[in-house]
């Protein structure tokens, strides 16, 4: 058996069962020992569910990832993984949507508003969409591409929190833009000539705002994002959810709130 450590940070693609062999003393029992082990080893109980079989659900966060496991009825083993019902549907992600992700996900929303981001968009736009982007990014580039139609529509407002974390002189170009007179206008102006190097950058600017960037970069690690783009977007039910990479073409319109004008 793989370590369960192991079991615990993979994509939940497998159901793995867990025994133990072993007693708590009765005061240290606020969950049954076999739960024990996994808060042992790094899981944080977010909530419980009732889950069919007679078994209890339970979701809980790992360094930042959601996971779930099932305790079965003689509350001596534990099913860690998902749960599909006879039609195939997953009936763990969505309580990991609830218990985890979700209000993990409204709580980056808050630090996003009251980041160093640049407007993308009309200010009145009705949606507003948060994304961190390295100015060297081929796949910030192509996102930006893709959701041309709807900013330039008036629909949408990309929010570009920028980063430097790809090349050398990324956080330079990030800093430049972020300084200038018109941050907006110089995001653009990165944007038109990714192909030729992007913007040129101004050391004098640099010095005064590698901060913010900074920032910006240690904001992202906080979020456990490791990829450009990474972006946040309210759903239609006014949810937060979290794309990291480049969008596929049929996410989208998910993504920008509406079809493509």
């Amino acid at each position: 058996m793989k370590p369960l450590n192991t079991l615990l940070k993979s994509a939940l693609l497998s159901a793995t069962l867990v025994t133990t062999g072993y007693s708590l003393p009765v005061a240290a029992q606020s969950y049954p020992p076999v739960v024990q082990q996994l808060i042992d080893r790094g899981v944080s109980i977010k909530g419980t569910f009732d889950a069919p079989g007679g078994m209890i659900g339970y979701v809980g966060d790992m360094q930042g990832r959601g996971v779930a496991f099932y305790l079965t009825p003689d509350k001596e083993h534990v099913v860690v993984g998902p749960m599909l019902d006879e039609k195939g549907n997953n009936l763990t992600e969505p309580k990991i949507q609830e218990l985890v992700l979700g209000p993990q996900n409204e709580n980056a929303w808050r630090q996003l508003e009251d980041a160093d981001w640049v407007r993308d968009g009309d200010a009145d736009a009705p949606v507003v969409i948060y994304t961190f982007t390295d100015p060297n990014c081929p796949y910030c580039h192509r996102f930006r591409q893709a959701a041309e139609p709807w900013i330039d529509a008036g629909r949408v407002q990309l929010r570009h929190i920028l980063v430097g974390i790809l090349k050398q002189d990324s956080l330079p170009k990030a800093a430049t833009i972020i300084g200038s007179e018109n941050p907006s206008a110089a995001l653009a102006e990165n944007q038109e000539s990714y192909s030729e190097g992007g913007i040129e950058v101004d050391r004098q600017v640099v010095s005064n705002h590698a901060k913010q960037i900074q920032g910006n970069n240690q904001l992202m690690t906080s979020l456990g994002l490791s990829a450009t783009p990474s972006t946040y977007y309210r759903n239609s039910n006014g949810n937060v959810l979290k794309k990291q990479g480049a969008p596929r073409p049929n996410e989208m319109e998910e993504i920008m709130g509406s079809k493509m004008p």
